[in-house]
């Protein structure tokens, strides 16, 4: 028959605290070991995120220097002659660095790789369309250039054209004023001799009576007027019609006797080019045939000088007859 023993109980009771003790601390252990594998799993996972995002930065950045050399050299190849296209690629380089620092901004923060992924997605469509517009610009310049060597090769051949109208127009002006120094040589000889010249030409001073009765007179203080007298000569050469004759009295003083109330006037001579005046003119009915015609000068309180007088007859500007006339 089994017995209590006081002393077998105590012993047992001790050992029970132990294994419980122990296993506490197990427990503890085992959570503090789970604590700290969690720990170290939470910042690996940390460092595989640090490390990823480390790794898409360079690959990044890589990928943005990479672009952005290359448009550079792009635009830079795109470069010609022509300043306005020149100042076009200069300008669009300058806004592509203004987009890189943008990028390298975003680079610098992890938390704005998404972003930076856009912008550098956003410089290549940046890039293309600066291209585009080069291309665009060059083809503009091309057709330009065409038209202008069109228009140049135009007005190349207008100059030539007017340079030969010129000459044309030089030569026809030369042969017109050819034609026209002949046709007025021509005319000149057949003014010359159409002109009627004068079978005689007679000239007396005359006093006038109370009673209206002319007398010859050779006085200067008794004449009152001069009249002439002419005969014309056949003419074939003239049209029949009006002709036209003008009178000069020229007194001893070399001046023309005139007034332009008693019908003086001015007329050219032909020979000589000169304007000169004439006393009066006399206009007859001319019938290819002898023409006789007188005319008299009598102006009021006439006052004559002694002297030759010189007696001038023109027809069509020339002279076609002359005498004198002697007062004393």
């Amino acid at each position: 028959m089994t017995s209590n023993n006081p002393s077998s109980l105590n012993q047992g009771k001790p050992n029970n605290n132990f294994i419980a003790i122990a296993a506490v601390i197990g427990v503890l252990l085992l959570g503090v070991i789970g604590f700290l594998a969690y720990q170290n799993m939470q910042k690996s996972r940390q460092l595989e995120t640090t490390m990823t995002d480390l790794d898409e930065t360079t690959k990044l950045k890589a990928e943005l220097e990479t672009q952005y050399n290359q448009a550079l050299t792009d635009l830079e190849s795109q470069k010609t002659t022509n300043q306005e296209l020149n100042a076009v690629i200069d300008q669009q380089k300058a806004e592509l660095e203004q987009q890189k620092s943008k990028i390298d901004g975003l680079l610098k923060n992890k938390g704005s790789l998404d972003k930076a992924r856009v912008e550098i997605n956003n410089l290549k469509s940046q890039v293309s369309q600066y291209l585009a517009q080069i291309d665009k610009l060059k083809s503009e310049n091309e057709a330009l250039a065409g038209e202008n060597a069109t228009l140049s090769s135009e007005k190349e051949q207008l100059s030539a054209d007017l340079q030969s109208k010129a000459a044309e127009n030089e030569e026809l002006s030369n042969t017109k004023a050819t034609l026209v120094s002949e046709k007025e040589k021509l005319s000149a000889k057949v003014n010359v001799a159409s002109v009627i010249k004068m079978k005689s030409v007679s000239a007396v001073g005359q006093k006038v009576k109370g009673s209206g009765k002319v007398k010859d007179e050779n006085s200067a203080k008794s004449v009152d007027q001069i009249k002439v007298c002419f005969t014309t000569v056949e003419n074939e050469v003239t049209k029949a019609g009006a002709e036209k004759f003008y009178v000069r009295i020229i007194n001893p003083l070399g001046e023309t006797l005139a007034i332009e109330d008693m019908g003086s006037g001015m007329m050219t001579n032909k020979k000589t080019g000169e304007d000169v005046r004439f006393t009066k003119m006399e206009e007859i009915d001319y019938a290819n045939n002898e023409a006789q015609s007188c005319v008299v000068w009598a102006p009021n309180n006439a006052s004559f000088v002694k002297g030759n007088y010189q007696i001038e007859i023109y027809n069509k500007g020339f002279l076609s007859g002359s005498t004198k006339l002697t007062l004393k």
